[in-house]
C-alpha cells in the first residue's frame, strides 16, 4: 500500500456515501470512525497519512480533527501491521485465567515481541486492553474474530493454522456454546422457568 497516496476505491466511495447518508444533513462528520475502519481495511489493516487525509477530505473535517480520532482509538493502527494482527487481552479477567501464558506462547511461536511484527510481515503481536469478552477469557482477537478460552496449545493451535492459512472457527476452545457454562446449566434444570 502507498504511503503517499490514497483514494476510497469505487465500491468503497459507496460505502462511505451509503454511510454519510445515515446522518442528518451537516452531520455527516459523525461518520469519522466508519471512514477510518473502511480506508484502513482497504490500505492493508493500517491508516497511512494519506489515508487520513482523504477521510478528511471526504468529510470536510480539518485533518487534525481525524488524526485526533486515528490516534485515540487504539482500533486504528498508525503504522502497517502484519497480516494477522494478534490481539492479546491483559485485563484483569484475562489475567487471571492466563493470558499471560498465551501472550508468552505467542512471544515463543512468533518470535517477536508486543508491539513486533515477523519477518515475513504475517504477524504483528499486540497487547490490548480488554476486547469485552470477559467470560471466555482468556481472550485473542485476529482482525474480526475472537478466539476464547485459550491456554498455551490453544493458542500455538491457533497461530500454526493461521501461519498455513487454514480455517480456525472463532469462538470458544472448551467446548462451550457461545458464552455458556463451560459445565453445562446449573439453575432454572426443571424447564418451568423458562
Amino acid at each position: 500500500m502507498s504511503e503517499t497516496t490514497f483514494a476510497f476505491s469505487p465500491a468503497n466511495q459507496e460505502r462511505a456515501r451509503h454511510v454519510m447518508a445515515k446522518y442528518p444533513a451537516g452531520r455527516q462528520k459523525s461518520a469519522v470512525i466508519a471512514l477510518l475502519d473502511l480506508a484502513q481495511r482497504q490500505n492493508g489493516g493500517w491508516l497511512s497519512q494519506a489515508a487520513v487525509d482523504h477521510v478528511a477530505t471526504v468529510l470536510g473535517m480539518a485533518p487534525i480533527r481525524v488524526y485526533e480520532v486515528a490516534s485515540f482509538y487504539t482500533m486504528f493502527n498508525l503504522k502497517p501491521v502484519g497480516r494477522h494482527l494478534v490481539q492479546v487481552c491483559t485485563t484483569t479477567p484475562c489475567w487471571l485465567r492466563g493470558s499471560d501464558q498465551v501472550l508468552g506462547a505467542c512471544r515463543k511461536k512468533l518470535g517477536v515481541d508486543v508491539g513486533g511484527t515477523t519477518a515475513d510481515g504475517a504477524f504483528t503481536l499486540v497487547e490490548v486492553e480488554c476486547l469485552g469478552a470477559c467470560v471466555n477469557a482468556p481472550v485473542v482477537q485476529v482482525g474480526d474474530d475472537y478466539y476464547e478460552d485459550l491456554d498455551v496449545a490453544s493458542t500455538e493451535r491457533l497461530l500454526d493454522d493461521l501461519a498455513h492459512d487454514r480455517a480456525s472457527a472463532p469462538g470458544p476452545r472448551v467446548g462451550r456454546k457461545t458464552s455458556a457454562p463451560v459445565h453445562g446449566r446449573a439453575t432454572l434444570l426443571d424447564g418451568k422457568n423458562r
